[in-house]
């Protein structure tokens, strides 16, 4: 009986012990995060906005309800241009915006949004997946405890909305124009007056007559702000941002509180909205296009050549002074630029020759 009893007792320890060493794991398995991502567009603003929710429900379908993430458009919890200190600081756990968004943080930021006459949408992805950009972008974002990720690309984008006519370079001079980032240096550059306005506030501002141009995005992100009944010449190629890098960045602390299969859930899930959303402004740039044109009366115009050709060597020298003054931006430059001029040999000999080709 005595050895019964111990063997019972015996095994009853070792089941009580056996669920004291897996009890912790079917905690960690059952927890719930419950997370606040701030963003720098306008509450469910089209593509952009979207997007930010996209990302969310992806989230928390693939966790199975694991991480729940309530989305914040600007100004709902902090203003659009807070965003970046907010998640730094903890505020929230996520971010959602651009790059060169926080240049007075850090120059090389525009870097990772946009470079004037640089990379597509599909070499920038290139170079950040697989040419060694997202180690560098870590690495700078490190410093402000926020781990960054791509979350979208515009792809090329227009060059903008004006009031008045450009024939010439001269017609930049004195010109008011809400454009962030290296473009709008380069407009400085050109005589003009940058203005970094956040979204909610361009089409005011272009009626109101407060800018004189503005570029947001493209066709289909640009007639949902109505911006065609501000002003009617719409001009393009969008030189300053031909593939413009959107980003969600996460706080470090609240990241590394996630368990493994969370963390990768997250990065893939972010891989996931970043081609949903090249994907949908390729789908509706065009519609949108053509109903600017053929039901709202906008003017298309190209810029001419030697405008862009003058915003080209403007472009070259804002980019190599700040690569002069800054190590870090002379670092991804370095990588950037390298990457481009690879990649381009490759893209002149497939997509750019192929259009040509279509269109004969």
């Amino acid at each position: 009986m005595k050895r019964r009893d111990f063997i019972k007792s015996a095994g009853v320890g070792v089941i009580a012990t056996s669920a004291m060493a897996i009890s912790p794991q079917v905690v960690a398995a059952k927890a719930e995060f419950k997370w606040k991502m701030v963003t720098t567009w306008p509450k469910n603003f089209p593509v952009l906005g979207t997007n930010a929710n996209y990302l969310a429900k992806t989230i928390e379908d693939m966790s199975g309800g694991r991480i729940r993430i309530k989305v914040y458009g600007a100004n709902e919890f902090v203003p659009a241009f807070e965003a970046f200190d907010a998640v730094s600081r903890g505020t929230a756990q996520m971010g959602h915006g651009a790059a060169y968004y926080w240049k007075g943080k850090s120059e090389a930021t525009q870097f990772f949004a946009a470079i004037p006459f640089g990379m597509t949408a599909q070499e920038v992805n290139g170079w950040l997946y697989h040419g060694g950009g997202m180690p560098l972008w870590e690495e700078l974002y490190d410093r402000f405890n926020l781990i960054p990720t791509a979350i979208g690309n515009s792809g090329v984008q227009m060059a903008g909305w004006f009031r008045k006519d450009i024939n010439s370079v001269d017609d930049l001079k004195g010109l008011k124009m809400r454009i962030p980032g290296l473009g709008g240096e380069v407009l400085k550059r050109a005589g003009g007056t940058p203005v970094s306005l956040p979204g909610g506030e361009i089409f005011t501002s272009l009626q109101s007559g407060a800018i004189d141009a503005t570029e947001w995005v493209g066709p289909y992100n640009d007639m949902a702000f109505g911006l065609y009944k501000a002003a009617k010449n719409y001009y393009y190629p969008g030189w300053h941002e031909p593939g413009s890098t959107l980003e969600t960045f996460i706080n470090k602390d609240a990241f590394a509180k996630l368990p493994a299969d969370l963390q990768a859930i997250v990065k893939h899930a972010c891989k996931d909205a970043n081609m949903d959303m090249i994907s949908e402004f390729t789908a509706k740039n065009n519609i949108a296009l053509d109903t600017l044109v053929n039901k709202h009366g906008v003017n298309l115009k190209p810029l001419p050549d030697d405008v862009l050709i003058k915003l080209h060597a403007l472009s070259n020298e804002v980019v190599q002074e700040i690569v002069d003054r800054d190590a870090f931006s002379q670092k991804v430059y370095a990588s950037y630029s390298g990457f481009q001029k690879q990649v381009m040999r490759w893209s002149d000999v497939s997509e750019y020759a192929f259009m040509r080709a279509r269109n004969l």
